[in-house]
Formats: C-alpha cells, structure tokens, sequence
C-alpha cells in the first residue's frame, strides 16, 4: 500500500485549506500587481501633464511626445504603451487629479497604522501639497478597481455619474463587465429618477454573473425620453409617432440588445381586431417584447390586456428555439402597490415601467442619490447590529 494511502480521512480537509490559501494568495497577489501597474499608469499621466505644463514649447510638442514614448516604451515594454493607451493614461491623471488622490490616500493612511514614514519609504514618486510623499504603494490604494474599470469610467462625461459608478462598482463587487453593463443601461439617471433609490442600490448588491440577465435587468426604469421633445398635451397616437421619427434614439435609451420588429402589429381575436403599439426582440433573453404605450397612469386593467397580448403572441409569434415574449406597459405613472399586485405571478412576464420626458436638475439628481446610500447603509448597519443581539 502507498504512502498517500495510508494518511487519516482529514487529509482531505488540510489539502482543501492549503489549495484554498494558495488561491486565495494568488488572486491577492494578482490584484496588489494590478493596483502597482494602473498607480504607475496615473503616475506616466502626471508627468505627461506636467511636461506639457513646462511652457509653451513643450506644450506645441505634447502630441509628439506622446507618439515618441509610444515608439519607445513598446519597443523596451511591449504591448500597453500605444499612443491611445498613454492618452488614456493623460486622461486618467486629468479626471483624478492630485488634489482628489491626495484626499483619498490621506483617508486610507488614517484608518491603518504607519508601519514606515514616508520619509523612510524606499520608492518616492512626489510629494504633495500637504507635504506628503506618495509612492507607488500609497496610489496603489487608491485605486481599488482594475485599469479597465478606470479606462471604462473614462468615458462617462459627467462627474456626478462617474463618481456613483466608481463607488458602486467598488461597493457591489462589479466585474468591468457588470459595470459597463450598467453604464449602458443608464443605471445613474434611473436610480436617481426611481421613487424607491434605496431598492435599486439594494438589488446592484446582488447583480447577475456577467452571461446571466433576466428580464428585469434588461428593461429599464424609468424611461428618460426627453428626446422626443413632445408638448405638455399629448396622445398615445403623438407619443408613438415621436418614437418612431426618434427610433435611434429609443433603440439607444432601450439598450443594445433591442431590435425592432414593427409597430402597430394588428390582431385579430373573434370579431374584434386589436393592435400592438411597438414590437422588439431582445437578444440576449432571445423573446420577443411588446410595448404597450400609455400617457395616463397605469392600471390594473392595462395588465390584463397586455396578458391577451402575451397569450397570442406566444401562440402566433413565437418562433422556435425563442423564450416566451415579455409584455412592457410603458406608462406616465404607476402606483407602486397597484402594480405589484396586477403584474405579480402572472403566467406571463408583464412589466410597467415609467417614461420621463424631461430631464431633472443634475445637482438634484446626485444629492438624492447620496442621500439614498446613505439611508441604504443605517439600514444595513441597523441590521446587522440587530443580528449582533439575537
């Protein structure tokens, strides 16, 4: 009998802690070297900057500057040093400037203790205003999400939105897939626009693996259609047309994966004719969605008759290999209760979603935000110090 026989049943338990260490180890390991490159990418963005601050000489020659260190640092480094890569960085410096890293860092060195003065650190990169020496280690910190999350966040314009999307994706986890999932989806404006912020920052916690999405995730609410520029008065009829002559730009507010099919899809049930106002197909969930239109206030009614709708369809529409349709009552308003209880553990997928057609302050927009996640973390501290004293 081999040796490796002969060990107790509890070898397996050990072998399991020691793989489970050496992972866990490594992805530590893989993250610390992922937060020195993208601090080291920030730091190539400073002095990028900072030359190109020297004068008005060095200011004409920045362009060339950077199509030289292009042809230089991948010559000796290889892949990661393109002219658009050293842009990138030129812009990851501009949009985190010293000021706001320097708060950052301040912020983590107070919550820890000091080890090494940062007089005594082996490897200054610059001192800042403050006084404080920052090293690679420190600017390590104070970038937690990998470069691609940064590179992603780069092309959100507005400050406001690209602040919620960095702390979001800090503080649920998010893949640079998820993320950009989610700034596609416009999931700042509809937080913000949302009756209930505190849920939806909730339900971010426990986002779908990056292949998963189900049809909630995939139609928004609310609604930004402030494209259509429609008057104060307004029918379906107006509310549709304008749809349809802004069609790009509802594909856009819809999401990637739509795909129109038609409007105005007639059918017929005995003696009655009726007609669907807008037909998509979502590609991911692989159905066919129909779009109900309302400009009042949704009612349990609607339901009803998008359920006959989702009935035929199923019936007429569907083709094989396709998942059943998903019925979307678009509506001006919607009660909360009187929606949940028409829509929910319906045979068929109905959702009300609600359409807003102009645009709310911007300020207004982040300052109930903040107030949201503030309310969503008491609610968490408070539940967690109520298991405490169970």
């Amino acid at each position: 009998m081999s040796e490796t026989n002969d060990l107790p049943i509890a070898y397996g338990d050990i072998h399991t802690d020691i793989v489970q260490l050496l992972e866990n180890a490594r992805r530590a390991a893989a993250r610390s070297v992922n937060a020195l490159m993208t601090a080291s990418y920030w730091e190539i963005g400073r002095r990028i900057v900072e030359f190109e601050q020297g004068g008005e000489d060095r200011a004409a020659y920045g362009e060339a500057l950077i199509q030289r260190l292009a042809l230089d640092l991948s010559n000796r480094f290889g892949r990661g040093f393109s002219r658009q890569n050293l842009q990138q960085m030129r812009a990851f410096y501009l949009t985190w400037p010293m000021d706001k890293i320097r708060q950052t860092v301040s912020g983590i060195s107070s919550q820890k203790p000091q080890t090494m003065s940062a007089e005594s650190s082996p490897t200054p990169i610059v001192q800042t205003a403050s006084g404080q020496l920052l090293t690679l280690s420190n600017l390590a910190e104070a970038f937690p999400l990998p470069w691609s999350a940064y590179v992603r966040l780069l092309s959100v314009k507005k400050p406001e939105a690209r602040g919620f999307y960095e702390t979001e994706a800090l503080r649920c986890g998010w893949t640079v897939r998820q993320l950009d999932r989610q700034i596609n989806s416009q999931f700042y404006e509809r937080t913000a626009l949302s009756k209930n912020k505190v849920a939806m920052l909730a339900q971010a916690e426990h986002a779908e693996p990056d292949d998963a999405i189900t049809p909630e995730q995939a139609i928004k609410d609310p609604f930004v259609l402030e494209f259509l520029n429609l008057k104060d008065q307004y029918s379906e009829s107006d509310l549709e047309d304008a749809l349809i002559q802004h069609l790009a730009d509802f594909l856009l507010e819809l999401g990637d994966d739509f795909a129109f099919v038609g409007r105005q899809r007639r059918l017929r049930l005995d003696d009655t004719w009726f007609r669907i106002d807008l037909l998509f197909f979502h590609r991911r969930l692989k159905c066919l969605v129909v779009i109900d239109l309302k400009v009042g206030k949704f009612s349990y009614a609607d339901a009803g008759q998008m359920h006959l709708y989702l009935n035929y369809a199923r019936e007429h529409w569907m083709k094989p290999g396709e998942n059943p349709p998903v019925g979307l009552i678009l509506c001006a308003a919607k009660g909360a209760a009187e929606a949940h209880y028409a829509l929910d553990n319906l045979p068929n997928k109905v959702l009300a979603a609600e359409y807003q057609t102009v645009l709310p302050n911007e300020k207004l927009l982040a300052e109930e935000l903040e107030r949201s996640r503030i309310e969503l973390e008491a609610r968490r501290l408070l539940g967690s110090k109520n298991e405490g004293e169970a």
